[in-house]
C-alpha cells in the first residue's frame, strides 16, 4: 500500500502543476463572418491567460501575403480611421469587397509558461449586383445566328442572369416553339437562326440573393431581309465582263504566237488544205494546133 502511495504522489504533484499552468487560449465566438458591403464586421477573439493580465494583441491578414491590420496597440494603414478593438475583438466599419479575407488574432502572454496563441476569422464581404454590361447586335440578318451577352463582374456571390425581350421575360426550358438558348450562369442568350419575330428591345437582369436585382438599359435588336445591292451587282458584272475580255485577248494573243494547241492544228490543217489545192499548170507539150487565125 506504501508502494503505491510513493508511485501516485508524484503523479498527483504533475497533474497538480499541470492544472495550474493553463496555458493562453485563444478562442472566436464565430469562425466565418459574412456581412453585406459598407456594413460594419466584427470578428471576434477572446482570450484566458495564466499570469499576464495585459498581454499583447495582434491582429493579420493573410492574402497573398501577410499584413499587419493592428500592431503595438495602433491600427495600420486604411483600418486607422474605421475599425476599433475591445479586448481583443476587432470591428471595421463600412466594408469592401477588399476586406475579404483570412484574419489572425495573436494574443502573447509574456509571463506564461506557453507565450503564443492565436485564432482565425475568416470574413467575406457579399456585394449586391451592380448594372451587368449587355451586349445586343443592333441589326442581325434574318436567318443568321445571334448572340446577347450580359455581365456582372462585381458581385458576391456571382450573379445569375435573366433576359427580357419587350419587358416580357424569356423562357428558359426548351420548348418546341423556342429558336434560342439560355444560360443563366454565363449570361448568353443565342439564337440559331433569328426571324422577324425576334426583334425587339432586349434587356439583361442580373441577381445573387444579396440585394435588389440590377437590370442594364434595353437596347433594340432590329431583323432585316436580304437585299441586293446595287452598287455590289454592277461591280459584280463589270468584273465578270473585264475577265471575259481578258480571256478573248489572251486566247487570241496565243493563237497569232502559235502557242496554243487548238490553233497549231487548225493551222495545219489549213495549210494541207492549201497544198491540196495548190494549182499546177498544164504541160504546154499537151496542147493540139485546132485552129489557125488570119490576121
Amino acid at each position: 500500500m506504501s508502494t503505491a502511495h510513493k508511485l501516485t504522489l508524484p503523479a498527483l504533484l504533475m497533474l497538480l502543476y499541470i492544472s495550474s499552468s493553463d496555458p493562453v487560449t485563444v478562442t472566436t465566438s464565430k469562425a466565418k463572418v459574412e456581412v453585406h458591403e459598407n456594413t460594419n464586421a466584427v470578428l471576434s477573439c477572446e482570450f484566458k491567460t495564466e499570469k499576464d493580465t495585459n498581454p499583447r494583441v495582434e491582429w493579420k491578414k493573410r492574402s497573398k501575403d501577410v499584413s499587419y491590420v493592428y500592431f503595438d496597440g495602433d491600427f495600420t494603414g486604411s483600418f486607422k480611421s474605421r475599425a476599433s478593438i475591445d479586448g481583443a475583438t476587432m470591428t471595421l466599419r463600412g466594408v469592401t469587397q477588399k476586406d475579404s479575407g483570412v484574419y489572425h488574432c495573436e494574443v502573447t502572454a509574456r509571463h506564461d509558461k506557453i507565450k503564443l496563441g492565436e485564432v482565425t476569422v475568416t470574413l467575406n464581404v457579399l456585394v449586391a449586383p451592380h448594372a451587368p454590361s449587355c451586349e445586343v447586335p443592333e441589326t442581325v440578318m434574318r436567318g443568321f445566328s445571334a448572340e446577347l451577352r450580359c455581365k456582372d463582374k462585381l458581385s458576391v456571390p456571382t450573379a445569375t442572369y435573366s433576359w427580357y425581350k419587350d419587358n416580357k421575360p424569356l423562357h428558359t426550358s426548351n420548348l418546341p416553339e423556342i429558336n434560342y438558348t439560355l444560360d443563366p450562369k454565363a449570361g448568353t442568350l443565342k439564337f440559331k437562326a433569328v426571324s422577324k419575330s425576334d426583334e425587339g428591345q432586349y434587356r439583361c437582369e442580373a441577381s445573387n440573393g444579396v440585394g435588389a436585382p440590377k437590370s442594364c438599359a434595353g437596347q433594340h435588336m432590329k431583323i432585316t431581309e436580304f437585299e441586293l445591292n446595287m452598287t455590289v451587282v454592277t461591280a459584280v458584272e463589270v468584273g465578270a465582263s473585264l475577265l471575259l475580255l481578258s480571256c478573248c485577248v489572251a486566247i487570241c494573243l496565243c493563237c497569232r504566237r502559235g502557242g496554243c494547241c487548238c490553233c497549231r492544228k487548225n493551222q495545219g490543217e489549213t495549210q494541207q488544205s492549201r497544198t491540196k489545192t495548190s494549182y499546177n499548170p498544164p504541160d504546154p507539150r499537151c496542147y493540139k494546133h485546132t485552129q489557125s487565125f488570119v490576121l
